[in-house]
Protein backbone atom coordinates (compact mmCIF):
# COMPACT_ATOMS: atom_id res chain seq x y z
CA UNK A 1 0.00 0.00 0.00
CA UNK A 2 2.85 2.68 0.94
CA UNK A 3 4.59 1.79 -2.21
CA UNK A 4 1.13 2.91 -4.26
CA UNK A 5 0.92 6.17 -2.85
CA UNK A 6 4.20 6.74 -3.41
CA UNK A 7 4.26 5.83 -6.94
CA UNK A 8 0.68 7.65 -7.26
CA UNK A 9 2.88 11.19 -5.86
CA UNK A 10 5.47 10.53 -8.51
CA UNK A 11 3.17 10.17 -11.30
CA UNK A 12 1.26 13.34 -9.56
CA UNK A 13 4.21 14.95 -9.45
CA UNK A 14 5.41 14.19 -13.32
CA UNK A 15 1.94 15.76 -14.97
CA UNK A 16 2.13 18.96 -12.95
CA UNK A 17 5.83 19.29 -13.96
CA UNK A 18 4.95 18.27 -17.59
CA UNK A 19 1.76 20.97 -17.86
CA UNK A 20 4.26 23.40 -15.99
CA UNK A 21 6.50 23.08 -19.06
CA UNK A 22 3.54 23.28 -21.87
CA UNK A 23 2.08 26.22 -20.39
CA UNK A 24 5.01 27.67 -19.82
CA UNK A 25 5.89 27.28 -23.37
CA UNK A 26 2.60 28.48 -24.23
CA UNK A 27 2.22 31.37 -21.83
CA UNK A 28 5.48 32.84 -23.74
CA UNK A 29 3.18 32.92 -26.72
CA UNK A 30 4.98 35.74 -29.12
CA UNK A 31 7.02 37.04 -26.25
CA UNK A 32 7.11 40.52 -24.81
CA UNK A 33 7.62 42.82 -27.35
CA UNK A 34 4.70 41.98 -29.75
CA UNK A 35 1.18 41.97 -29.89
CA UNK A 36 -0.37 37.83 -29.32
CA UNK A 37 -1.91 36.55 -32.26
CA UNK A 38 -5.64 36.79 -32.94
CA UNK A 39 -5.99 40.33 -31.27
CA UNK A 40 -7.76 42.31 -33.51
CA UNK A 41 -8.48 46.49 -32.97
CA UNK A 42 -11.32 47.21 -34.75
CA UNK A 43 -11.01 45.77 -38.26
CA UNK A 44 -7.22 45.70 -37.75
CA UNK A 45 -5.94 42.24 -37.08
CA UNK A 46 -2.36 43.50 -35.07
CA UNK A 47 -1.00 39.91 -34.57
CA UNK A 48 2.59 40.02 -33.98
CA UNK A 49 2.79 43.98 -33.99
CA UNK A 50 4.90 45.49 -31.84
CA UNK A 51 3.25 48.59 -30.19
CA UNK A 52 4.60 51.37 -32.45
CA UNK A 53 3.40 49.22 -35.76
CA UNK A 54 0.49 48.51 -33.93
CA UNK A 55 -0.45 52.21 -33.09
CA UNK A 56 0.86 53.30 -37.34
CA UNK A 57 -1.70 50.83 -38.47
CA UNK A 58 -4.47 52.02 -36.49
CA UNK A 59 -3.46 55.67 -37.03
CA UNK A 60 -3.50 54.85 -40.92
CA UNK A 61 -6.79 53.46 -40.78
CA UNK A 62 -8.46 56.57 -38.87
CA UNK A 63 -6.51 58.87 -41.28
CA UNK A 64 -8.30 56.87 -44.22
CA UNK A 65 -11.85 57.31 -42.35
CA UNK A 66 -11.25 61.08 -42.57
CA UNK A 67 -11.62 60.71 -46.60
CA UNK A 68 -15.31 59.21 -46.44
CA UNK A 69 -17.72 60.91 -47.74
CA UNK A 70 -20.70 62.08 -45.64
CA UNK A 71 -24.25 63.46 -47.48
CA UNK A 72 -25.95 65.45 -45.74
CA UNK A 73 -29.78 66.01 -46.66
CA UNK A 74 -30.58 69.24 -45.50
CA UNK A 75 -33.91 71.91 -46.27
CA UNK A 76 -35.50 71.32 -50.00
CA UNK A 77 -33.83 68.24 -50.38
CA UNK A 78 -30.63 69.76 -50.89
CA UNK A 79 -27.40 67.88 -50.03
CA UNK A 80 -24.12 68.92 -48.51
CA UNK A 81 -21.38 66.13 -49.18
CA UNK A 82 -18.37 66.65 -46.55
CA UNK A 83 -16.22 63.93 -45.01
CA UNK A 84 -15.45 62.22 -41.70
CA UNK A 85 -12.48 64.75 -41.49
CA UNK A 86 -14.32 67.57 -42.02
CA UNK A 87 -15.87 67.10 -39.28
CA UNK A 88 -13.29 66.85 -36.42
CA UNK A 89 -13.24 62.78 -36.70
CA UNK A 90 -10.70 61.51 -33.68
CA UNK A 91 -9.43 58.21 -32.42
CA UNK A 92 -11.01 58.23 -28.75
CA UNK A 93 -9.97 55.27 -27.01
CA UNK A 94 -6.33 54.81 -27.67
CA UNK A 95 -6.00 53.21 -24.74
CA UNK A 96 -6.74 50.41 -25.74
CA UNK A 97 -3.07 49.63 -27.54
CA UNK A 98 -1.95 49.12 -23.85
CA UNK A 99 -4.47 46.48 -23.40
CA UNK A 100 -4.03 44.57 -26.77
CA UNK A 101 -0.62 44.72 -26.35
CA UNK A 102 -0.77 43.06 -22.63
CA UNK A 103 -3.26 40.31 -23.46
CA UNK A 104 -1.54 36.81 -22.29
CA UNK A 105 1.19 38.55 -21.00
CA UNK A 106 0.01 39.72 -16.90
CA UNK A 107 -1.14 37.65 -14.36
CA UNK A 108 -0.02 34.52 -13.22
CA UNK A 109 1.03 31.79 -15.55
CA UNK A 110 -2.64 30.03 -15.15
CA UNK A 111 -4.48 32.70 -16.57
CA UNK A 112 -1.57 33.78 -19.18
CA UNK A 113 -1.69 29.84 -20.66
CA UNK A 114 -5.72 30.16 -20.62
CA UNK A 115 -5.79 33.62 -22.05
CA UNK A 116 -3.44 32.29 -25.29
CA UNK A 117 -5.43 29.27 -25.31
CA UNK A 118 -8.66 30.87 -25.70
CA UNK A 119 -6.65 32.91 -28.44
CA UNK A 120 -6.30 29.73 -30.15
CA UNK A 121 -9.32 28.79 -30.60
CA UNK A 122 -11.05 32.31 -31.15
CA UNK A 123 -9.64 35.72 -31.96
CA UNK A 124 -10.37 38.42 -29.92
CA UNK A 125 -11.18 41.57 -30.91
CA UNK A 126 -11.22 45.18 -29.36
CA UNK A 127 -13.85 48.01 -30.29
CA UNK A 128 -12.06 50.97 -31.82
CA UNK A 129 -14.54 54.24 -30.17
CA UNK A 130 -14.21 57.40 -32.22
CA UNK A 131 -15.32 61.31 -31.07
CA UNK A 132 -16.20 64.35 -32.95
CA UNK A 133 -14.84 68.15 -32.58
CA UNK A 134 -18.59 69.29 -31.73
CA UNK A 135 -17.19 72.82 -33.21
CA UNK A 136 -16.44 71.68 -36.61
CA UNK A 137 -19.94 69.90 -36.92
CA UNK A 138 -21.33 73.35 -35.94
CA UNK A 139 -19.24 75.19 -38.28
CA UNK A 140 -20.42 72.28 -41.45
CA UNK A 141 -24.37 72.43 -40.36
CA UNK A 142 -24.24 76.39 -40.31
CA UNK A 143 -22.14 77.51 -43.11
CA UNK A 144 -23.01 74.85 -45.16
CA UNK A 145 -26.22 73.40 -45.15
CA UNK A 146 -27.60 76.39 -43.07
CA UNK A 147 -27.19 78.23 -46.60
CA UNK A 148 -30.27 76.32 -48.03
CA UNK A 149 -32.46 77.58 -45.00
CA UNK A 150 -36.00 78.79 -46.12
CA UNK A 151 -36.87 81.89 -44.15
CA UNK A 152 -40.01 82.79 -42.83
CA UNK A 153 -41.52 85.72 -44.12
CA UNK A 154 -43.12 87.85 -41.51
CA UNK A 155 -46.15 89.49 -42.55
CA UNK A 156 -45.80 93.18 -43.34
CA UNK A 157 -47.97 96.30 -43.85
CA UNK A 158 -48.29 98.55 -46.55
CA UNK A 159 -50.35 102.12 -46.45
CA UNK A 160 -51.75 102.67 -49.69
CA UNK A 161 -54.26 105.99 -50.04
CA UNK A 162 -54.72 106.35 -46.65
CA UNK A 163 -55.75 102.51 -45.88
CA UNK A 164 -53.76 99.67 -44.72
CA UNK A 165 -53.13 96.61 -46.66
CA UNK A 166 -51.88 93.25 -45.21
CA UNK A 167 -48.88 91.62 -47.04
CA UNK A 168 -46.58 88.24 -47.09
CA UNK A 169 -46.96 85.88 -44.34
CA UNK A 170 -45.31 82.83 -44.70
CA UNK A 171 -43.63 79.94 -42.70
CA UNK A 172 -40.24 78.81 -43.86
CA UNK A 173 -37.72 75.53 -42.94
CA UNK A 174 -34.70 75.42 -41.38
CA UNK A 175 -31.70 73.20 -40.28
CA UNK A 176 -32.20 72.75 -36.26
CA UNK A 177 -28.02 73.05 -35.42
CA UNK A 178 -28.46 71.40 -32.29
CA UNK A 179 -30.67 68.50 -32.69
CA UNK A 180 -28.95 67.84 -36.21
CA UNK A 181 -25.69 67.87 -34.38
CA UNK A 182 -26.56 65.60 -31.86
CA UNK A 183 -28.35 63.68 -34.19
CA UNK A 184 -25.16 63.35 -36.73
CA UNK A 185 -22.87 62.52 -33.69
CA UNK A 186 -25.06 59.61 -32.32
CA UNK A 187 -25.11 58.35 -35.58
CA UNK A 188 -21.11 58.61 -36.65
CA UNK A 189 -20.25 57.35 -32.75
CA UNK A 190 -22.93 54.20 -32.86
CA UNK A 191 -24.36 53.65 -36.30
CA UNK A 192 -21.71 54.25 -38.74
CA UNK A 193 -19.95 51.44 -40.51
CA UNK A 194 -17.74 53.46 -41.78
CA UNK A 195 -18.48 53.67 -45.23
CA UNK A 196 -20.02 56.39 -47.24
CA UNK A 197 -23.58 57.09 -45.43
CA UNK A 198 -25.85 59.80 -45.82
CA UNK A 199 -27.93 62.00 -42.98
CA UNK A 200 -31.30 63.59 -42.61
CA UNK A 201 -30.18 66.29 -40.41
CA UNK A 202 -33.31 67.71 -38.37
CA UNK A 203 -35.43 70.17 -40.12
CA UNK A 204 -38.14 72.46 -38.49
CA UNK A 205 -40.78 74.93 -39.08
CA UNK A 206 -39.97 78.53 -39.04
CA UNK A 207 -42.72 80.37 -38.13
CA UNK A 208 -43.22 83.94 -38.82
CA UNK A 209 -43.73 86.82 -36.89
CA UNK A 210 -47.49 88.68 -36.46
CA UNK A 211 -50.53 87.60 -37.05
CA UNK A 212 -53.21 89.45 -39.74
CA UNK A 213 -55.59 89.61 -36.34
CA UNK A 214 -52.73 91.97 -34.60
CA UNK A 215 -51.80 93.73 -37.94
CA UNK A 216 -55.38 94.31 -38.74
CA UNK A 217 -55.31 96.62 -35.39
CA UNK A 218 -52.78 99.02 -36.26
CA UNK A 219 -54.49 101.75 -36.94
CA UNK A 220 -54.03 104.73 -34.47
CA UNK A 221 -51.60 107.61 -34.21
CA UNK A 222 -48.93 107.20 -31.75
CA UNK A 223 -46.64 109.95 -32.61
CA UNK A 224 -45.91 111.93 -35.71
CA UNK A 225 -42.95 115.27 -36.07
CA UNK A 226 -42.15 117.19 -39.01
CA UNK A 227 -39.18 119.18 -39.61
CA UNK A 228 -38.35 122.09 -42.17
CA UNK A 229 -35.31 122.07 -44.49
CA UNK A 230 -36.69 125.13 -46.80
CA UNK A 231 -33.08 126.50 -46.69
CA UNK A 232 -31.40 123.39 -47.90
CA UNK A 233 -30.03 123.00 -51.48
CA UNK A 234 -31.10 120.58 -54.05
CA UNK A 235 -28.41 117.97 -53.35
CA UNK A 236 -29.24 117.78 -49.39
CA UNK A 237 -32.79 117.87 -49.75
CA UNK A 238 -32.31 114.83 -52.40
CA UNK A 239 -30.69 113.08 -49.70
CA UNK A 240 -33.42 114.18 -47.10
CA UNK A 241 -36.06 112.66 -49.13
CA UNK A 242 -33.94 109.60 -50.25
CA UNK A 243 -33.21 108.54 -46.39
CA UNK A 244 -36.90 109.34 -45.79
CA UNK A 245 -38.45 107.01 -48.45
CA UNK A 246 -36.07 104.39 -47.47
CA UNK A 247 -37.38 104.09 -44.01
CA UNK A 248 -40.90 104.70 -45.21
CA UNK A 249 -43.23 101.54 -45.14
CA UNK A 250 -41.22 99.54 -41.88
CA UNK A 251 -43.12 97.16 -40.08
CA UNK A 252 -41.50 96.88 -36.40
CA UNK A 253 -42.62 93.95 -34.57
CA UNK A 254 -42.64 93.70 -30.40
CA UNK A 255 -39.15 93.46 -29.08
CA UNK A 256 -37.71 94.25 -32.90
CA UNK A 257 -34.47 96.38 -32.63
CA UNK A 258 -34.58 99.07 -35.57
CA UNK A 259 -31.56 100.76 -36.34
CA UNK A 260 -31.98 104.11 -38.66
CA UNK A 261 -28.15 103.62 -39.69
CA UNK A 262 -28.94 100.11 -41.30
CA UNK A 263 -31.86 101.42 -42.92
CA UNK A 264 -30.49 104.04 -44.51
CA UNK A 265 -26.87 102.53 -45.74
CA UNK A 266 -25.16 102.58 -47.57
CA UNK A 267 -24.51 106.07 -48.08
CA UNK A 268 -23.28 105.48 -52.21
CA UNK A 269 -24.34 107.11 -55.25
CA UNK A 270 -26.02 103.65 -56.15
CA UNK A 271 -28.20 104.00 -53.20
CA UNK A 272 -29.18 107.67 -54.08
CA UNK A 273 -27.35 109.99 -52.84
CA UNK A 274 -25.22 113.16 -53.11
CA UNK A 275 -22.51 114.92 -51.58
CA UNK A 276 -23.77 117.92 -49.25
CA UNK A 277 -22.44 119.81 -45.98
CA UNK A 278 -21.27 117.76 -42.68
CA UNK A 279 -19.85 118.55 -39.66
CA UNK A 280 -15.86 117.51 -39.05
CA UNK A 281 -13.84 119.54 -36.09
CA UNK A 282 -16.60 122.19 -36.09
CA UNK A 283 -15.95 122.68 -40.07
CA UNK A 284 -18.16 121.85 -42.99
CA UNK A 285 -17.27 119.34 -45.73
CA UNK A 286 -18.65 117.46 -48.37
CA UNK A 287 -19.75 113.83 -47.95
CA UNK A 288 -22.23 111.87 -49.97
CA UNK A 289 -25.62 111.18 -47.60
CA UNK A 290 -25.10 114.63 -46.61
CA UNK A 291 -28.59 116.31 -44.32
CA UNK A 292 -29.52 112.39 -43.66
CA UNK A 293 -29.02 113.73 -39.63
CA UNK A 294 -32.80 115.49 -40.21
CA UNK A 295 -34.20 111.96 -41.10
CA UNK A 296 -32.71 110.40 -38.07
CA UNK A 297 -33.92 113.55 -36.29
CA UNK A 298 -37.23 114.18 -37.01
CA UNK A 299 -38.01 109.93 -36.58
CA UNK A 300 -36.43 110.08 -33.17
CA UNK A 301 -38.47 112.75 -32.29
CA UNK A 302 -41.63 110.63 -33.59
CA UNK A 303 -40.69 107.51 -31.70
CA UNK A 304 -40.13 109.77 -28.39
CA UNK A 305 -43.96 111.03 -28.85
CA UNK A 306 -45.06 107.17 -29.48
CA UNK A 307 -43.27 106.43 -26.22
CA UNK A 308 -40.70 103.89 -27.57
CA UNK A 309 -37.89 102.75 -26.25
CA UNK A 310 -34.74 104.57 -27.44
CA UNK A 311 -31.40 102.02 -27.21
CA UNK A 312 -28.97 104.59 -28.82
CA UNK A 313 -29.28 108.37 -29.38
CA UNK A 314 -26.19 110.55 -30.19
CA UNK A 315 -26.36 114.48 -30.47
CA UNK A 316 -24.90 116.91 -33.21
CA UNK A 317 -21.54 118.13 -32.15
CA UNK A 318 -22.72 121.33 -33.13
CA UNK A 319 -26.07 122.53 -32.60
CA UNK A 320 -28.78 122.06 -35.72
CA UNK A 321 -31.67 124.60 -36.19
CA UNK A 322 -34.57 122.02 -37.35
CA UNK A 323 -35.44 121.20 -33.78
CA UNK A 324 -34.42 122.33 -30.18
CA UNK A 325 -31.37 121.72 -28.43
CA UNK A 326 -31.42 117.91 -27.04
CA UNK A 327 -33.86 116.70 -29.68
CA UNK A 328 -31.60 115.83 -32.09
CA UNK A 329 -30.39 112.98 -32.96
CA UNK A 330 -27.09 112.22 -35.57
CA UNK A 331 -25.67 109.49 -37.55
CA UNK A 332 -22.45 109.56 -38.26
CA UNK A 333 -20.62 106.05 -40.39
CA UNK A 334 -17.22 106.99 -39.42
CA UNK A 335 -17.90 107.89 -35.52
CA UNK A 336 -20.32 104.65 -35.01
CA UNK A 337 -23.28 106.81 -34.34
CA UNK A 338 -26.38 105.74 -34.78
CA UNK A 339 -30.14 105.97 -33.88
CA UNK A 340 -31.82 102.75 -32.42
CA UNK A 341 -35.35 102.10 -30.91
CA UNK A 342 -37.43 99.04 -29.44
CA UNK A 343 -40.54 98.10 -30.20
CA UNK A 344 -41.50 98.23 -26.15
CA UNK A 345 -45.19 97.57 -27.07
CA UNK A 346 -47.82 94.60 -27.29
CA UNK A 347 -48.54 95.11 -31.03
CA UNK A 348 -46.53 95.68 -34.36
CA UNK A 349 -45.87 99.49 -35.62
CA UNK A 350 -45.62 100.79 -38.68
CA UNK A 351 -43.69 103.71 -39.40
CA UNK A 352 -45.06 106.31 -42.68
CA UNK A 353 -42.62 108.74 -43.90
CA UNK A 354 -43.25 111.38 -46.43
CA UNK A 355 -41.54 114.64 -47.93
CA UNK A 356 -43.25 117.56 -49.19
CA UNK A 357 -43.12 121.00 -49.71
CA UNK A 358 -39.13 120.80 -48.35
CA UNK A 359 -40.67 119.34 -45.12
CA UNK A 360 -40.26 116.10 -43.69
CA UNK A 361 -42.77 113.84 -41.50
CA UNK A 362 -42.66 110.99 -39.80
CA UNK A 363 -45.87 109.05 -38.47
CA UNK A 364 -45.98 106.12 -36.03
CA UNK A 365 -49.35 104.02 -36.25
CA UNK A 366 -49.94 101.31 -34.03
CA UNK A 367 -52.72 100.17 -31.13
CA UNK A 368 -53.36 103.18 -28.82
CA UNK A 369 -53.13 101.62 -25.21
CA UNK A 370 -52.60 105.00 -23.57
CA UNK A 371 -54.91 106.73 -21.60
CA UNK A 372 -56.71 109.66 -23.34
CA UNK A 373 -56.91 111.60 -20.14
CA UNK A 374 -52.84 111.62 -20.89
CA UNK A 375 -50.57 113.34 -22.08
CA UNK A 376 -47.12 113.82 -22.94
CA UNK A 377 -44.60 116.57 -24.09
CA UNK A 378 -41.21 117.80 -24.35
CA UNK A 379 -38.86 120.82 -23.55
CA UNK A 380 -35.24 121.75 -23.55
CA UNK A 381 -33.65 123.52 -20.75
CA UNK A 382 -30.52 125.33 -21.79
CA UNK A 383 -28.24 124.61 -18.91
CA UNK A 384 -25.24 126.45 -19.69
CA UNK A 385 -23.90 128.73 -23.32
CA UNK A 386 -20.83 129.90 -24.73
CA UNK A 387 -20.02 132.39 -27.36
CA UNK A 388 -17.12 133.24 -29.36
CA UNK A 389 -15.10 136.28 -28.48
CA UNK A 390 -13.20 136.45 -32.05
CA UNK A 391 -13.80 135.29 -35.87
CA UNK A 392 -11.68 132.15 -37.30
CA UNK A 393 -9.73 133.44 -40.87
CA UNK A 394 -8.13 130.09 -42.59
CA UNK A 395 -5.54 130.23 -45.46
CA UNK A 396 -6.56 127.59 -48.34
CA UNK A 397 -3.94 127.31 -51.13
CA UNK A 398 -5.39 125.11 -53.20
CA UNK A 399 -8.36 127.17 -54.16
CA UNK A 400 -7.89 130.51 -56.19
CA UNK A 401 -8.04 134.33 -54.97
CA UNK A 402 -11.65 135.03 -54.42
CA UNK A 403 -12.61 131.94 -53.06
CA UNK A 404 -14.21 132.61 -49.51
CA UNK A 405 -16.30 129.89 -47.48
CA UNK A 406 -17.65 131.23 -44.59
CA UNK A 407 -19.19 129.27 -41.81
CA UNK A 408 -21.67 130.86 -39.40
CA UNK A 409 -21.44 131.05 -35.89
CA UNK A 410 -22.14 128.01 -33.58
CA UNK A 411 -22.99 129.27 -29.92
CA UNK A 412 -21.76 126.31 -27.85
CA UNK A 413 -24.41 124.93 -25.25
CA UNK A 414 -24.97 122.25 -22.91
CA UNK A 415 -28.85 121.31 -22.81
CA UNK A 416 -31.36 118.65 -21.28
CA UNK A 417 -34.50 117.29 -22.59
CA UNK A 418 -37.17 116.96 -20.88
CA UNK A 419 -40.23 114.56 -20.87
CA UNK A 420 -43.54 115.78 -19.21
CA UNK A 421 -46.46 114.43 -18.51
CA UNK A 422 -49.56 115.49 -17.40
CA UNK A 423 -53.17 113.74 -16.76
CA UNK A 424 -55.92 115.82 -16.98
CA UNK A 425 -54.22 119.32 -17.96
CA UNK A 426 -51.95 119.03 -14.57
CA UNK A 427 -48.33 117.99 -15.18
CA UNK A 428 -47.71 114.80 -12.64
CA UNK A 429 -44.08 113.78 -13.73
CA UNK A 430 -41.28 115.67 -15.55
CA UNK A 431 -37.94 113.33 -16.51
CA UNK A 432 -35.18 113.53 -17.86
CA UNK A 433 -34.73 112.10 -21.82
CA UNK A 434 -31.20 113.12 -22.59
CA UNK A 435 -28.30 115.53 -22.01
CA UNK A 436 -26.30 117.31 -24.84
CA UNK A 437 -23.29 118.63 -25.06
CA UNK A 438 -22.34 121.43 -28.35
CA UNK A 439 -19.56 122.39 -29.54
CA UNK A 440 -18.63 126.25 -29.78
CA UNK A 441 -17.31 127.13 -32.88
CA UNK A 442 -16.66 131.09 -33.98
CA UNK A 443 -17.71 132.70 -37.43
CA UNK A 444 -15.35 131.15 -39.92
CA UNK A 445 -13.53 132.16 -43.69
CA UNK A 446 -11.60 129.33 -45.25
CA UNK A 447 -9.80 131.95 -47.93
CA UNK A 448 -8.28 130.75 -51.36
CA UNK A 449 -4.43 131.71 -51.77
CA UNK A 450 -3.88 130.36 -54.75
CA UNK A 451 -2.43 132.96 -57.53
CA UNK A 452 0.68 133.73 -59.88
CA UNK A 453 0.28 137.56 -58.98
CA UNK A 454 3.03 138.06 -55.69
CA UNK A 455 1.29 141.54 -55.11
CA UNK A 456 -2.11 139.75 -55.15
CA UNK A 457 -0.49 137.04 -52.63
CA UNK A 458 0.25 139.61 -50.35
CA UNK A 459 -2.37 141.29 -50.33
CA UNK A 460 -4.85 138.74 -49.40
CA UNK A 461 -2.21 137.23 -47.02
CA UNK A 462 -2.32 140.52 -44.86
CA UNK A 463 -5.69 140.55 -45.10
CA UNK A 464 -6.24 137.37 -43.63
CA UNK A 465 -4.00 138.47 -41.07
CA UNK A 466 -6.42 141.11 -39.72
CA UNK A 467 -9.08 137.90 -38.83
CA UNK A 468 -11.60 140.16 -39.78
CA UNK A 469 -13.71 138.05 -42.66
CA UNK A 470 -16.15 141.13 -43.93
CA UNK A 471 -12.86 142.85 -44.67
CA UNK A 472 -11.23 139.51 -46.44
CA UNK A 473 -14.37 138.98 -48.41
CA UNK A 474 -13.81 142.50 -49.56
CA UNK A 475 -10.45 142.48 -50.77
CA UNK A 476 -10.85 138.72 -51.81
CA UNK A 477 -13.45 140.19 -54.01
CA UNK A 478 -11.37 143.02 -55.74
CA UNK A 479 -8.52 140.93 -56.12
CA UNK A 480 -10.87 138.11 -58.28
CA UNK A 481 -11.71 140.83 -60.21
CA UNK A 482 -8.32 141.97 -60.56
CA UNK A 483 -8.32 145.08 -58.74
CA UNK A 484 -4.38 144.94 -56.96
CA UNK A 485 -4.96 148.58 -55.86
CA UNK A 486 -8.14 147.49 -54.14
CA UNK A 487 -9.83 150.77 -55.49
CA UNK A 488 -7.45 152.51 -53.15
CA UNK A 489 -8.18 150.97 -50.03
CA UNK A 490 -5.56 150.70 -47.25
CA UNK A 491 -4.88 147.19 -46.23
CA UNK A 492 -4.11 147.78 -42.00
CA UNK A 493 -0.76 147.26 -40.63
CA UNK A 494 -0.56 143.93 -38.88
CA UNK A 495 2.88 145.10 -36.66
CA UNK A 496 4.18 142.17 -34.41
CA UNK A 497 3.32 139.15 -36.06
CA UNK A 498 5.51 136.27 -35.96
CA UNK A 499 6.53 134.88 -38.85
CA UNK A 500 6.46 137.62 -41.21
CA UNK A 501 8.11 137.42 -44.66
CA UNK A 502 9.12 141.19 -44.44
CA UNK A 503 7.93 142.55 -47.16
CA UNK A 504 6.61 146.08 -47.00
CA UNK A 505 3.61 147.28 -48.72
CA UNK A 506 3.76 151.02 -50.16
CA UNK A 507 1.71 152.17 -47.05
CA UNK A 508 4.51 150.62 -44.79
CA UNK A 509 2.38 147.47 -43.97
CA UNK A 510 4.16 144.18 -42.82
CA UNK A 511 3.19 141.16 -44.70
CA UNK A 512 2.89 138.13 -42.34
CA UNK A 513 3.23 134.88 -43.58
CA UNK A 514 0.20 132.98 -42.96
CA UNK A 515 0.12 129.49 -42.67
CA UNK A 516 -2.15 127.01 -45.13
CA UNK A 517 -5.46 124.98 -44.20
CA UNK A 518 -4.01 121.59 -42.50
CA UNK A 519 -5.18 118.78 -44.81
CA UNK A 520 -8.24 117.56 -42.64
CA UNK A 521 -8.60 113.61 -42.04
CA UNK A 522 -11.76 111.82 -43.23
CA UNK A 523 -15.05 113.56 -42.11
CA UNK A 524 -16.47 112.33 -39.34
CA UNK A 525 -19.58 112.67 -41.43
CA UNK A 526 -18.21 110.97 -44.64
CA UNK A 527 -21.19 108.74 -45.56
CA UNK A 528 -24.32 109.86 -43.73
CA UNK A 529 -22.27 112.34 -41.51
CA UNK A 530 -23.31 115.03 -39.33
CA UNK A 531 -25.19 118.07 -41.68
CA UNK A 532 -23.90 120.87 -41.82
CA UNK A 533 -23.99 124.27 -44.16
CA UNK A 534 -22.88 124.19 -47.80
CA UNK A 535 -20.61 125.58 -50.37
CA UNK A 536 -20.47 128.75 -51.65
CA UNK A 537 -18.74 130.97 -53.83
CA UNK A 538 -16.57 134.11 -53.56
CA UNK A 539 -17.49 136.77 -51.07
CA UNK A 540 -20.99 134.72 -50.24
CA UNK A 541 -21.66 133.43 -46.73
CA UNK A 542 -23.68 130.29 -45.50
CA UNK A 543 -26.48 130.39 -42.77
CA UNK A 544 -26.94 127.08 -41.89
CA UNK A 545 -30.28 125.46 -43.25
CA UNK A 546 -32.71 122.73 -41.53
CA UNK A 547 -29.39 120.65 -41.00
Amino acid sequence: MKKWKVALAAVLAAGICAFALQAGAVAKGNGDAYIQNGIFIGDIDVSGMSMEEATAAVQGYVDGLRQVPITLNAVGGNQVTVTAGDMGIQWKNQNVLEEAFSLGKQGNIIRRYKELKDLEKNTHKYDLEFTFDQAALQTVLTEQCAQFDVEAEDASLRRENGQFIIEGGQTGEKVDVEASAAELEAFLTDGWNKAAAEVDLVVAVDEPRGSREDLEKVKDVLGTFTTSYSSSGADRSANVSNGCSLINGTTIYPGEEFSAYEKVSPFTEENGYHLAGSYLNGMVVESLGGGICQVSTTLYNAVLLSELEVTERHNHSMEVSYVQPSADAAIAESAGKDFRFVNNLEYPIYIEGHTEDKKITFTIYGVETRDPARSISFESEILSETKPSSESVIADGKQPIGYVKVQSVHVGRSAKLWKITKENGTEVSREEVNSSSYKMVPRTATVGTATSDPVAAQLIQAAIATNDIDYVKGVAAQLKAGDTTLGGTVVPSVPGIPGVDGTVLPDGTVVPTVPEAPVAPPAEGTGGGETAVPEVPAGGETVPPAQ
